[in-house]
Protein backbone atom coordinates (compact mmCIF):
# COMPACT_ATOMS: atom_id res chain seq x y z
CA UNK A 1 0.00 0.00 0.00
CA UNK A 2 2.83 2.40 0.89
CA UNK A 3 4.57 1.57 -2.40
CA UNK A 4 1.33 2.27 -4.31
CA UNK A 5 0.95 5.66 -2.60
CA UNK A 6 4.59 6.48 -3.41
CA UNK A 7 3.87 5.67 -7.05
CA UNK A 8 0.74 7.84 -7.26
CA UNK A 9 2.27 10.82 -5.45
CA UNK A 10 5.54 10.62 -7.40
CA UNK A 11 3.71 10.31 -10.73
CA UNK A 12 1.42 13.29 -10.07
CA UNK A 13 4.40 15.34 -8.84
CA UNK A 14 6.47 14.43 -11.91
CA UNK A 15 3.71 15.26 -14.39
CA UNK A 16 2.89 18.52 -12.60
CA UNK A 17 6.52 19.68 -12.53
CA UNK A 18 7.16 18.90 -16.19
CA UNK A 19 3.87 20.39 -17.41
CA UNK A 20 4.52 23.60 -15.47
CA UNK A 21 8.03 23.80 -16.96
CA UNK A 22 6.74 23.28 -20.51
CA UNK A 23 3.78 25.63 -20.30
CA UNK A 24 5.74 28.28 -18.44
CA UNK A 25 8.08 28.38 -21.43
CA UNK A 26 5.14 29.28 -23.69
CA UNK A 27 3.79 31.76 -21.14
CA UNK A 28 7.07 33.52 -20.42
CA UNK A 29 8.01 34.06 -24.06
CA UNK A 30 4.45 35.04 -25.03
CA UNK A 31 4.51 37.78 -22.39
CA UNK A 32 7.92 38.96 -23.63
CA UNK A 33 6.54 39.12 -27.18
CA UNK A 34 3.60 41.24 -26.07
CA UNK A 35 0.91 38.57 -26.44
CA UNK A 36 -1.95 38.63 -23.93
CA UNK A 37 -2.22 35.39 -21.94
CA UNK A 38 -5.75 34.58 -20.79
CA UNK A 39 -5.18 31.39 -18.78
CA UNK A 40 -2.40 29.19 -17.39
CA UNK A 41 -3.90 25.84 -16.40
CA UNK A 42 -2.28 22.90 -14.63
CA UNK A 43 -4.54 19.99 -15.48
CA UNK A 44 -7.70 19.65 -17.55
CA UNK A 45 -11.40 19.63 -16.76
CA UNK A 46 -13.25 21.39 -13.95
CA UNK A 47 -11.19 24.08 -12.17
CA UNK A 48 -10.59 23.22 -8.51
CA UNK A 49 -8.81 26.50 -7.77
CA UNK A 50 -8.54 29.72 -9.77
CA UNK A 51 -7.02 33.14 -9.17
CA UNK A 52 -6.40 36.17 -11.42
CA UNK A 53 -3.10 38.04 -11.30
CA UNK A 54 -1.19 40.72 -13.17
CA UNK A 55 -2.00 43.59 -15.49
CA UNK A 56 -3.90 41.30 -17.85
CA UNK A 57 -5.71 39.48 -15.03
CA UNK A 58 -4.42 36.13 -16.31
CA UNK A 59 -6.35 33.18 -14.86
CA UNK A 60 -4.14 30.73 -12.95
CA UNK A 61 -6.01 27.43 -12.68
CA UNK A 62 -5.55 24.11 -10.91
CA UNK A 63 -7.90 21.67 -12.67
CA UNK A 64 -9.35 18.28 -11.72
CA UNK A 65 -7.38 16.01 -14.09
CA UNK A 66 -3.63 16.48 -13.39
CA UNK A 67 -2.39 14.81 -16.59
CA UNK A 68 -1.37 17.85 -18.58
CA UNK A 69 -1.96 21.55 -18.88
CA UNK A 70 -2.17 24.44 -21.29
CA UNK A 71 -1.64 28.16 -21.84
CA UNK A 72 -4.53 29.99 -23.52
CA UNK A 73 -3.55 33.12 -25.42
CA UNK A 74 -5.68 35.82 -26.98
CA UNK A 75 -6.43 34.61 -30.54
CA UNK A 76 -9.05 35.58 -33.13
CA UNK A 77 -9.38 31.93 -34.16
CA UNK A 78 -10.77 31.11 -30.73
CA UNK A 79 -13.20 33.96 -30.20
CA UNK A 80 -13.94 37.62 -30.71
CA UNK A 81 -11.16 40.01 -29.74
CA UNK A 82 -11.73 43.60 -28.66
CA UNK A 83 -10.38 46.16 -31.13
CA UNK A 84 -7.89 47.62 -28.64
CA UNK A 85 -6.46 44.13 -27.97
CA UNK A 86 -5.98 43.10 -31.61
CA UNK A 87 -2.24 43.98 -31.64
CA UNK A 88 -1.76 41.58 -28.70
CA UNK A 89 -3.54 38.61 -30.32
CA UNK A 90 -1.32 35.60 -31.03
CA UNK A 91 -2.53 35.23 -34.60
CA UNK A 92 -1.58 38.88 -35.36
CA UNK A 93 2.10 38.30 -34.44
CA UNK A 94 4.87 37.92 -37.01
CA UNK A 95 6.01 34.41 -37.90
CA UNK A 96 9.33 34.71 -35.97
CA UNK A 97 7.42 35.72 -32.82
CA UNK A 98 4.95 32.84 -33.14
CA UNK A 99 7.81 30.41 -33.75
CA UNK A 100 9.60 31.68 -30.64
CA UNK A 101 6.47 31.21 -28.48
CA UNK A 102 5.83 27.69 -29.79
CA UNK A 103 9.47 26.57 -29.51
CA UNK A 104 9.72 27.89 -25.95
CA UNK A 105 7.77 24.97 -24.43
CA UNK A 106 10.08 22.17 -25.64
CA UNK A 107 13.11 24.45 -25.13
CA UNK A 108 12.24 24.87 -21.44
CA UNK A 109 11.99 21.08 -21.15
CA UNK A 110 15.55 20.78 -22.45
CA UNK A 111 16.75 23.61 -20.20
CA UNK A 112 15.15 21.89 -17.21
CA UNK A 113 17.04 18.68 -18.03
CA UNK A 114 20.32 20.60 -18.38
CA UNK A 115 19.73 22.28 -15.02
CA UNK A 116 18.84 18.98 -13.35
CA UNK A 117 21.94 17.20 -14.69
CA UNK A 118 24.13 20.18 -13.76
CA UNK A 119 22.90 20.21 -10.15
CA UNK A 120 23.32 16.43 -9.85
CA UNK A 121 26.82 16.60 -11.33
CA UNK A 122 27.84 19.29 -8.86
CA UNK A 123 26.31 17.45 -5.89
CA UNK A 124 27.90 14.16 -6.97
CA UNK A 125 26.36 11.04 -8.49
CA UNK A 126 27.04 7.78 -6.66
CA UNK A 127 27.86 4.75 -8.76
CA UNK A 128 29.92 1.58 -9.04
CA UNK A 129 33.59 1.52 -9.95
CA UNK A 130 33.96 0.66 -13.66
CA UNK A 131 35.54 -2.72 -12.93
CA UNK A 132 34.58 -5.81 -14.94
CA UNK A 133 33.39 -8.63 -12.73
CA UNK A 134 32.39 -11.23 -15.32
CA UNK A 135 32.81 -11.66 -19.05
CA UNK A 136 30.28 -13.95 -20.76
CA UNK A 137 31.64 -16.78 -22.89
CA UNK A 138 31.59 -16.20 -26.67
CA UNK A 139 30.37 -12.64 -26.08
CA UNK A 140 31.45 -9.48 -27.91
CA UNK A 141 33.40 -8.50 -24.80
CA UNK A 142 35.33 -11.77 -24.75
CA UNK A 143 36.11 -11.45 -28.46
CA UNK A 144 37.48 -7.95 -27.77
CA UNK A 145 39.81 -9.36 -25.11
CA UNK A 146 38.15 -8.07 -21.94
CA UNK A 147 39.00 -9.94 -18.74
CA UNK A 148 37.58 -9.99 -15.23
CA UNK A 149 39.30 -7.28 -13.22
CA UNK A 150 39.70 -4.83 -16.12
CA UNK A 151 38.91 -1.29 -15.00
CA UNK A 152 37.72 1.22 -17.61
CA UNK A 153 39.85 4.35 -17.89
CA UNK A 154 38.49 5.87 -21.11
CA UNK A 155 36.02 5.07 -23.87
CA UNK A 156 37.10 6.74 -27.13
CA UNK A 157 39.07 9.28 -25.07
CA UNK A 158 36.06 10.05 -22.81
CA UNK A 159 37.08 9.65 -19.17
CA UNK A 160 35.18 6.93 -17.30
CA UNK A 161 34.74 7.14 -13.54
CA UNK A 162 31.71 4.88 -12.93
CA UNK A 163 30.11 1.84 -14.54
CA UNK A 164 27.08 3.73 -15.93
CA UNK A 165 28.79 7.00 -16.85
CA UNK A 166 29.12 6.51 -20.64
CA UNK A 167 26.09 4.35 -21.41
CA UNK A 168 24.47 6.95 -23.67
CA UNK A 169 27.65 7.12 -25.74
CA UNK A 170 27.67 3.33 -26.07
CA UNK A 171 24.01 3.37 -27.14
CA UNK A 172 24.88 5.84 -29.91
CA UNK A 173 27.82 3.76 -31.10
CA UNK A 174 25.73 0.58 -31.02
CA UNK A 175 23.09 2.25 -33.23
CA UNK A 176 25.90 3.28 -35.60
CA UNK A 177 27.36 -0.26 -35.42
CA UNK A 178 30.75 1.30 -34.79
CA UNK A 179 33.92 0.06 -33.10
CA UNK A 180 34.60 1.58 -29.68
CA UNK A 181 38.09 1.86 -28.21
CA UNK A 182 38.40 1.16 -24.48
CA UNK A 183 41.47 1.92 -22.42
CA UNK A 184 41.57 -0.39 -19.39
CA UNK A 185 43.82 -1.19 -16.45
CA UNK A 186 44.06 -4.90 -15.66
CA UNK A 187 44.39 -6.52 -12.24
CA UNK A 188 48.18 -6.22 -12.39
CA UNK A 189 48.06 -2.48 -13.10
CA UNK A 190 48.99 -2.74 -16.78
CA UNK A 191 47.18 -0.48 -19.27
CA UNK A 192 45.69 -2.01 -22.44
CA UNK A 193 43.48 -0.99 -25.34
CA UNK A 194 40.45 -3.12 -26.18
CA UNK A 195 38.59 -2.53 -29.46
CA UNK A 196 34.93 -3.47 -29.08
CA UNK A 197 33.23 -4.18 -32.43
CA UNK A 198 29.49 -3.40 -32.24
CA UNK A 199 28.71 -4.03 -35.92
CA UNK A 200 26.80 -7.25 -35.17
CA UNK A 201 24.24 -5.50 -32.95
CA UNK A 202 20.84 -4.38 -34.16
CA UNK A 203 18.77 -1.38 -33.09
CA UNK A 204 16.57 -3.75 -31.08
CA UNK A 205 19.60 -4.63 -28.92
CA UNK A 206 20.01 -1.05 -27.70
CA UNK A 207 18.55 -0.75 -24.23
CA UNK A 208 19.26 -0.65 -20.52
CA UNK A 209 20.99 -4.03 -20.54
CA UNK A 210 23.21 -3.40 -23.57
CA UNK A 211 26.54 -3.65 -21.73
CA UNK A 212 25.57 -6.66 -19.62
CA UNK A 213 23.45 -8.76 -21.98
CA UNK A 214 24.33 -7.86 -25.57
CA UNK A 215 28.01 -7.00 -25.03
CA UNK A 216 28.56 -9.49 -22.23
CA UNK A 217 30.25 -7.58 -19.39
CA UNK A 218 28.98 -7.38 -15.82
CA UNK A 219 30.31 -5.10 -13.08
CA UNK A 220 32.30 -6.42 -10.16
CA UNK A 221 29.75 -7.10 -7.43
CA UNK A 222 29.60 -9.21 -4.29
CA UNK A 223 27.91 -12.57 -4.80
CA UNK A 224 24.12 -12.16 -4.72
CA UNK A 225 22.33 -14.75 -2.60
CA UNK A 226 19.06 -16.31 -3.88
CA UNK A 227 16.94 -14.42 -1.35
CA UNK A 228 13.60 -12.97 -2.47
CA UNK A 229 13.62 -9.19 -2.05
CA UNK A 230 10.38 -8.29 -3.85
CA UNK A 231 7.34 -10.32 -4.83
CA UNK A 232 4.75 -9.77 -7.55
CA UNK A 233 1.44 -10.65 -5.91
CA UNK A 234 0.12 -11.99 -9.23
CA UNK A 235 3.26 -13.99 -10.00
CA UNK A 236 3.65 -17.75 -9.79
CA UNK A 237 5.87 -17.55 -6.68
CA UNK A 238 3.34 -15.54 -4.67
CA UNK A 239 0.49 -17.78 -5.78
CA UNK A 240 2.46 -20.81 -4.61
CA UNK A 241 2.97 -19.27 -1.16
CA UNK A 242 6.55 -17.94 -1.27
CA UNK A 243 7.31 -14.81 0.78
CA UNK A 244 9.78 -11.92 0.81
CA UNK A 245 12.88 -13.04 2.71
CA UNK A 246 12.66 -16.67 1.59
CA UNK A 247 16.01 -18.15 0.52
CA UNK A 248 15.81 -20.63 -2.37
CA UNK A 249 18.26 -23.44 -1.60
CA UNK A 250 17.38 -26.02 -4.28
CA UNK A 251 15.31 -26.50 -7.43
CA UNK A 252 14.26 -30.08 -8.26
CA UNK A 253 16.97 -31.36 -5.93
CA UNK A 254 19.77 -29.28 -7.51
CA UNK A 255 21.48 -26.91 -5.09
CA UNK A 256 21.15 -23.17 -5.74
CA UNK A 257 24.11 -21.08 -4.57
CA UNK A 258 23.47 -17.68 -6.17
CA UNK A 259 20.61 -15.61 -7.52
CA UNK A 260 21.94 -16.16 -11.02
CA UNK A 261 21.70 -19.94 -10.52
CA UNK A 262 18.03 -19.55 -9.69
CA UNK A 263 17.33 -17.22 -12.63
CA UNK A 264 19.07 -19.57 -15.06
CA UNK A 265 17.05 -22.57 -13.90
CA UNK A 266 13.69 -20.77 -13.89
CA UNK A 267 14.22 -18.97 -17.20
CA UNK A 268 15.00 -22.21 -19.03
CA UNK A 269 11.80 -23.99 -17.95
CA UNK A 270 8.66 -21.96 -18.69
CA UNK A 271 5.45 -23.89 -18.12
CA UNK A 272 7.15 -26.72 -16.19
CA UNK A 273 6.33 -27.49 -12.59
CA UNK A 274 9.41 -26.87 -10.40
CA UNK A 275 9.96 -28.13 -6.86
CA UNK A 276 11.55 -25.31 -4.86
CA UNK A 277 13.17 -25.99 -1.51
CA UNK A 278 13.11 -22.83 0.58
CA UNK A 279 14.74 -21.78 3.84
CA UNK A 280 12.28 -19.60 5.75
CA UNK A 281 13.72 -18.32 9.02
CA UNK A 282 15.64 -21.57 9.53
CA UNK A 283 12.73 -23.82 8.59
CA UNK A 284 13.07 -25.71 5.27
CA UNK A 285 9.87 -25.93 3.22
CA UNK A 286 9.00 -27.09 -0.29
CA UNK A 287 6.77 -25.42 -2.87
CA UNK A 288 5.58 -26.35 -6.35
CA UNK A 289 5.94 -23.40 -8.74
CA UNK A 290 5.24 -23.24 -12.48
CA UNK A 291 7.10 -20.37 -14.25
CA UNK A 292 4.94 -18.21 -16.48
CA UNK A 293 5.92 -17.94 -20.15
CA UNK A 294 7.29 -14.54 -21.17
CA UNK A 295 8.69 -13.55 -24.56
CA UNK A 296 11.68 -11.20 -24.38
CA UNK A 297 13.98 -10.30 -27.25
CA UNK A 298 12.61 -13.18 -29.32
CA UNK A 299 13.26 -15.71 -26.53
CA UNK A 300 10.72 -17.74 -24.55
CA UNK A 301 11.60 -17.41 -20.87
CA UNK A 302 10.17 -18.50 -17.56
CA UNK A 303 9.27 -15.97 -14.83
CA UNK A 304 7.94 -16.56 -11.31
CA UNK A 305 7.53 -12.92 -10.26
CA UNK A 306 10.35 -12.44 -7.76
CA UNK A 307 12.97 -9.70 -7.40
CA UNK A 308 16.43 -9.87 -5.92
CA UNK A 309 17.46 -8.57 -2.50
CA UNK A 310 20.60 -6.64 -3.37
CA UNK A 311 23.42 -6.71 -0.83
CA UNK A 312 25.15 -3.58 0.41
CA UNK A 313 28.05 -2.68 -1.85
CA UNK A 314 31.45 -2.53 -0.12
CA UNK A 315 33.03 0.91 0.05
CA UNK A 316 35.87 -0.06 -2.31
CA UNK A 317 33.36 -0.67 -5.13
CA UNK A 318 31.58 2.67 -4.72
CA UNK A 319 32.54 5.97 -6.34
CA UNK A 320 31.04 9.46 -6.36
CA UNK A 321 31.39 11.31 -9.67
CA UNK A 322 31.45 15.05 -8.99
CA UNK A 323 32.18 17.98 -11.35
CA UNK A 324 33.16 21.63 -11.00
CA UNK A 325 30.29 24.04 -11.91
CA UNK A 326 31.48 24.67 -15.49
CA UNK A 327 32.25 21.00 -16.13
CA UNK A 328 28.89 20.05 -14.59
CA UNK A 329 27.09 22.41 -16.97
CA UNK A 330 29.04 21.14 -19.99
CA UNK A 331 28.21 17.54 -19.09
CA UNK A 332 24.55 18.49 -18.55
CA UNK A 333 24.36 20.03 -22.02
CA UNK A 334 26.11 17.04 -23.59
CA UNK A 335 23.91 14.49 -21.81
CA UNK A 336 20.73 16.34 -22.80
CA UNK A 337 21.90 16.54 -26.41
CA UNK A 338 22.83 12.85 -26.56
CA UNK A 339 19.57 11.78 -24.94
CA UNK A 340 17.53 13.92 -27.35
CA UNK A 341 19.40 12.57 -30.39
CA UNK A 342 19.06 8.99 -29.15
CA UNK A 343 15.31 9.40 -28.58
CA UNK A 344 14.86 10.77 -32.10
CA UNK A 345 16.99 8.00 -33.64
CA UNK A 346 14.96 5.32 -31.86
CA UNK A 347 11.70 6.87 -33.11
CA UNK A 348 13.00 6.85 -36.68
CA UNK A 349 14.12 3.22 -36.38
CA UNK A 350 10.73 2.35 -34.93
CA UNK A 351 9.06 3.80 -38.03
CA UNK A 352 11.45 1.68 -40.12
CA UNK A 353 10.32 -1.36 -38.07
CA UNK A 354 13.89 -1.90 -36.85
CA UNK A 355 12.79 -1.44 -33.22
CA UNK A 356 9.69 -2.99 -31.66
CA UNK A 357 6.81 -0.66 -30.77
CA UNK A 358 6.71 -2.52 -27.45
CA UNK A 359 9.39 -0.09 -26.24
CA UNK A 360 6.78 2.71 -26.16
CA UNK A 361 5.68 3.31 -22.59
CA UNK A 362 2.48 4.90 -21.32
CA UNK A 363 1.35 6.53 -18.07
CA UNK A 364 1.30 3.27 -16.10
CA UNK A 365 4.94 2.43 -16.83
CA UNK A 366 5.99 6.05 -16.26
CA UNK A 367 4.15 5.99 -12.92
CA UNK A 368 5.98 2.81 -11.89
CA UNK A 369 9.36 4.35 -12.73
CA UNK A 370 8.40 7.57 -10.93
CA UNK A 371 7.50 5.65 -7.77
CA UNK A 372 10.57 3.42 -7.91
CA UNK A 373 12.97 6.33 -8.45
CA UNK A 374 11.35 8.39 -5.67
CA UNK A 375 11.76 5.51 -3.21
CA UNK A 376 15.46 5.18 -4.08
CA UNK A 377 16.19 8.82 -3.39
CA UNK A 378 15.74 12.43 -4.47
CA UNK A 379 18.74 12.30 -6.83
CA UNK A 380 17.27 9.36 -8.77
CA UNK A 381 13.87 11.07 -8.95
CA UNK A 382 15.47 14.23 -10.35
CA UNK A 383 17.36 12.11 -12.89
CA UNK A 384 14.05 10.45 -13.86
CA UNK A 385 12.47 13.90 -14.30
CA UNK A 386 15.33 14.95 -16.58
CA UNK A 387 14.90 11.91 -18.82
CA UNK A 388 11.12 12.34 -19.11
CA UNK A 389 11.51 16.09 -19.69
CA UNK A 390 13.80 15.38 -22.65
CA UNK A 391 11.33 12.84 -24.05
CA UNK A 392 8.52 15.39 -23.67
CA UNK A 393 10.57 18.02 -25.47
CA UNK A 394 11.40 15.70 -28.38
CA UNK A 395 7.82 14.41 -28.65
CA UNK A 396 6.40 17.94 -28.80
CA UNK A 397 8.75 18.89 -31.63
CA UNK A 398 7.52 16.08 -33.88
CA UNK A 399 5.78 17.49 -37.00
CA UNK A 400 2.34 16.24 -35.94
CA UNK A 401 -0.60 18.68 -36.05
CA UNK A 402 -1.83 19.77 -32.57
CA UNK A 403 1.73 19.35 -31.19
CA UNK A 404 4.22 22.22 -31.09
CA UNK A 405 6.12 20.67 -33.98
CA UNK A 406 2.89 20.61 -36.00
CA UNK A 407 2.44 24.34 -35.51
CA UNK A 408 6.02 24.91 -36.63
CA UNK A 409 5.33 22.83 -39.75
CA UNK A 410 2.30 24.99 -40.52
CA UNK A 411 4.35 28.17 -40.16
CA UNK A 412 6.99 26.69 -42.50
CA UNK A 413 4.38 25.84 -45.15
CA UNK A 414 2.80 29.27 -44.85
CA UNK A 415 6.23 30.88 -45.19
CA UNK A 416 6.95 28.89 -48.38
CA UNK A 417 3.59 29.54 -50.05
CA UNK A 418 3.45 33.14 -48.69
CA UNK A 419 -0.18 32.85 -47.54
CA UNK A 420 -2.05 31.27 -44.62
CA UNK A 421 -3.33 27.72 -44.88
CA UNK A 422 -7.02 27.36 -45.60
CA UNK A 423 -9.48 26.62 -42.79
CA UNK A 424 -10.16 23.22 -44.39
CA UNK A 425 -6.46 22.32 -44.41
CA UNK A 426 -6.09 23.37 -40.77
CA UNK A 427 -9.19 21.39 -39.80
CA UNK A 428 -8.09 18.16 -41.49
CA UNK A 429 -4.55 18.57 -40.20
CA UNK A 430 -5.92 18.86 -36.67
CA UNK A 431 -8.10 15.77 -37.11
CA UNK A 432 -5.16 13.75 -38.45
CA UNK A 433 -3.00 14.94 -35.56
CA UNK A 434 -5.61 13.95 -32.99
CA UNK A 435 -6.03 10.54 -34.64
CA UNK A 436 -2.26 9.93 -34.56
CA UNK A 437 -2.03 10.94 -30.89
CA UNK A 438 -5.00 8.73 -29.94
CA UNK A 439 -3.38 5.80 -31.76
CA UNK A 440 -0.07 6.45 -30.03
CA UNK A 441 -1.73 6.65 -26.60
CA UNK A 442 -3.71 3.47 -27.31
CA UNK A 443 -0.48 1.66 -28.20
CA UNK A 444 1.22 3.00 -25.06
CA UNK A 445 -1.67 1.86 -22.83
CA UNK A 446 -1.70 -1.54 -24.56
CA UNK A 447 2.02 -1.99 -23.89
CA UNK A 448 1.50 -0.94 -20.26
CA UNK A 449 -1.27 -3.47 -19.71
CA UNK A 450 0.69 -6.25 -21.44
CA UNK A 451 3.64 -5.56 -19.09
CA UNK A 452 1.30 -5.74 -16.11
CA UNK A 453 -0.23 -9.02 -17.30
CA UNK A 454 3.05 -10.70 -18.23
Amino acid sequence: MISFLYTIIAFVAAISILVVVHEFGHYWVARRMGVKVLRFSLGFGKPLWMRRFGRDQTEWVLAAIPLGGYVKMLDEHEGEVAKQDLPRAFNRQSTPKRVAIVVAGPLFNFLFAILAYTILNMAGVEGMRPVVGKVAENSLAQQAGFRAGDEFITIDDYKVQSWDQRRLYLYEKALDRATVRFTVRDQDGRVHERNLDLSSLSAADVGAGLLERQIGMSPSLPEVSPVIGTLDERGAAAQAGLQVGDRIVAIDGRAVQTWQDMVKEVSARPGESLRLRVDRNGSVQEFSVTPQLVESGGQRLGRIGVGVRLPELPAELLVVVRYTPLAALADGVETTWRMSALTLKMLVKMLKLEVSTQTISGPLTIAQYAGASAQIGLDRFVMFLAVVSISLGVLNLLPIPVLDGGHLLIYLIEGIQRRPLSEAALYWGQQIGIALLVALMALAFYNDFMRLLY
